[in-house]
């Protein structure tokens, strides 16, 4: 955990990982390490203590590494980076040694410990999850893999379909609130993006695990520097019978990432493939528990950036993904295949020069789809796909950032245009102002306008349980957060009040207990209240405790909807965590070997369909655990998740299942 050290005048934030990584990293565009919206983020007291033959090491040595390393570290939630004095927009950081110690199987499982995610999950594993920020829905959050977009324009349900396994994550940062002139236009209520390690050295890695349900996965990973060049490879699958009815599932995926950097130039390059098929239950309807599923995805992307006063950065990505559904599996009944593909090119750039720091980006991305059921334009007789739509977006972004001593103001203005709506640009304005009274204290405020074009599935998508409708226009977003901060040796406390004003919002509805689902939009506000609190015993005290850390969380979240007609049941924006509690623990047994306990109470507005009744979401908690053996070669671990084998609804009709309980080992070797 970041924690604040006592310098004359300055604020000293610790930092995450072994190296001065900023956030957002392959943009280089830093984020700051701010308010941490992860309850279980208490425990980087311990994670130099990890690489060490020893469990752990002195209060000062820690301290020592950890100053050389906040020396290397500028920060910005902005468009050009900020040191962290300067930063006014607050990003919540999963940092590595949290990933490595929660007991978590996917992404989608680790952003579950977030106090403002919102992460409503069909199957497990990463399998299918959708995932929202708050009070938002899965398809306002833009998804970032190492600053690349990978959202998918036929439905966000898939967006979370990372080709990339917990392994290779160096961090994971979210985003909340609209940040449409920073990420995009599609980043209406926030954006999630993961950071994969940037390993500069020779490696093997070796991991494998089992456990209940029949479930195994395997994994692969090779790092290789040489010179100016570095390269990383990983690879990985598994299988499992599933805890649930209709649950198996099958994935495999592969991931590859360089760079290239001198005095002068730094190039990043990557390539993943993911490919997974899975019983889908009732992930989509009540009616039909023996629904089936098969999906791939593609991606690709060069970024650049040019060093010396002013800063180039030119980028180039490419993302196709597949799509085959069944509503009776094994069957041709309402079958549908999809590809969708997502091109882009965006250049930017930054520099210093006396009235502060200035950024100006400009995007052009076009999305298309082939489907056997989604567009509006019919394909010619005899093709596999009878149906294709397609939209492209052009957007240019401007930020200027005044920095004075004891403030940061960041205002900005994003203008964009989509060939779908009216070939008409339409502004999109944010401004970000900190505060710092003293060294321990920051007062923070940001207004920031998003919006977010409607799916081809929100559009299109026609079945005998669902209706879309091609008449919907684009959502937009007010996002106004307000909040302050306060840090003293060892332990840290954070309020954050917000209120999204949305317009237009979409959703899938239905207007009688036996009606399909229609989408329509409407207007809802959502206004929320976030509070947190950490402690790290070994910086309390400034000695090696037995106890690491305690965090705990805790959002409350409200929601008006101003439409005079009735809706008997919402599928996506009016089911939202009206509360959410986190909290996490950890602590040492015994030489190596240490334990984490996370703790989940929430509780959901909203209700599924049961038995031809809606039955109403009841609140449920969840308790986790991870224990392990860390050792500088080697790594051996048990974990279970659901320990008091609780059975719970989180998304729809689709029943979760109880205790899992998985165990592992992973192996590092040098070349």
């Amino acid at each position: 955990m970041h924690r604040h050290q006592k310098r004359p005048a300055v604020i000293t934030w610790k930092q995450f990982a072994n190296k001065g990584y900023s956030a957002f990293a392959s943009l280089h565009r830093q984020v700051r390490i701010g308010v941490l919206s992860v309850a279980t983020l208490g425990v980087a007291a311990v994670a130099h203590a990890q690489r060490q033959s020893s469990p752990v090491i002195s209060y000062e040595e820690e301290n020592a590494v950890e100053e050389e390393e906040l020396a290397e570290v500028t920060v910005s939630g902005t468009m050009a980076p900020l040191t962290q004095l300067q930063s006014a927009r607050l990003v919540c950081v999963l940092s590595r040694q949290d990933i490595e110690q929660a007991a978590a199987q996917s992404v989608n499982d680790l952003l579950k410990l977030a106090t403002g995610v919102d992460v409503r999950q069909r199957g497990g594993f990463g399998i299918q999850t959708d995932i929202s920020i708050d009070g938002g829905t899965f398809d306002q959050v833009t998804l970032l893999l190492n600053g690349i977009d990978i959202g998918n324009p036929q439905t966000g349900h898939l967006s979370a379909d990372f080709p990339v396994s917990i392994s290779d994550i160096e961090r994971i940062e979210v985003l909340e609130g609209a940040a449409s002139r920073v990420y995009g236009g599609q980043s209406f209520g926030g954006a999630i993006n993961i950071v994969t390690k940037h390993d500069s050295g020779r490696n093997l890695e070796l991991a494998a695990q089992g456990g209940s349900f029949g479930t195994g996965e395997g994994e692969a990973r090779v790092s290789l520097a040489t010179g100016k060049f570095a390269n990383r490879i990983s690879g990985g699958g598994g299988r499992s019978d599933g805890g649930m009815l209709n649950s198996s599932w099958r994935k495999g995926q592969l991931f590859y990432q360089g760079d290239y950097e001198d005095n002068t130039l730094k190039l990043d390059w990557q390539f993943g493939f993911s490919k997974k098929s899975y019983g889908a239950n009732t992930f989509y309807s009540a009616n039909y528990p023996d629904q089936y599923e098969r999906n791939q995805r593609l991606m690709t992307s060069v970024s650049a950036e040019t060093k010396g006063r002013f800063h180039f950065m030119p980028q180039v990505f490419w993302n196709r993904s597949w799509d085959n559904f069944e509503l009776v599996r094994g069957t041709t009944f309402g079958e549908n295949f999809h590809r969708s593909d997502v091109y882009g090119l965006k250049v930017g750039g930054h520099f210093d020069w006396l009235l502060g720091k200035t950024a100006a980006s400009a995007l052009l991305r076009h999305e298309n789809i082939l489907s056997t059921n989604l567009g509006c334009n019919l394909r010619p007789e005899g093709s596999f796909y009878t149906w294709s739509d397609n939209r492209t977006t052009v957007s240019f972004s401007l930020e200027h950032n005044i920095l004075l001593r004891d403030w940061t103001i960041s205002p900005g203005l994003m203008a964009s245009m989509t060939s779908s709506i009216d070939h008409r640009f339409r502004f999109y304005p944010g401004i970000d102002v900190a505060y710092r009274p003293s060294s321990r204290w920051k007062l923070f405020f940001s207004y920031n306008k998003g919006f977010r074009l409607p799916t081809f599935t929100e559009l299109y998508y026609k079945s005998p349980t669902h209706e879309g409708n091609r008449d919907l226009k684009a959502e937009h977003n007010h996002s106004l957060s307000l909040g302050a901060e306060h840090r003293w040796n060892g332990a840290e406390a954070s309020v954050k009040g917000f209120y999204h004003r949305g317009t237009q919002m979409i959703d899938w509805v239905m207007y009688s207990a036996d009606d399909i689902f229609h989408t329509a939009s409407f207007d809802l506000d959502n206004v929320g209240v976030q509070v947190q609190g950490k402690m790290s015993f070994p910086e309390l005290f400034e000695r090696e405790t037995w106890m690491r850390s305690l965090s705990l969380g805790y959002t409350y979240i409200h929601q008006e909807k101003h439409d005079a007609e009735g809706v008997v049941k919402s599928n996506m924006a009016m089911e939202y965590l009206r509360h959410k509690v986190v909290a996490s623990l950890s602590h040492h047994i015994y030489s190596h070997l240490s334990i984490r306990w996370d703790f989940r109470w929430q509780e959901r507005v909203g209700s599924y369909v049961s038995g031809g009744k809606l039955v109403g979401y009841h609140p449920y908690f969840m308790l986790d655990a991870k224990m392990q053996w860390d050792a500088p070669r080697y790594q051996l671990f048990v974990q279970a998740t659901n320990l008091t084998n609780h059975h719970y609804y989180d998304l729809g009709s689709v029943p979760q299942p109880g205790i899992w309980v998985m165990a592992g080992a992973r192996f590092r070797l040098s070349l």
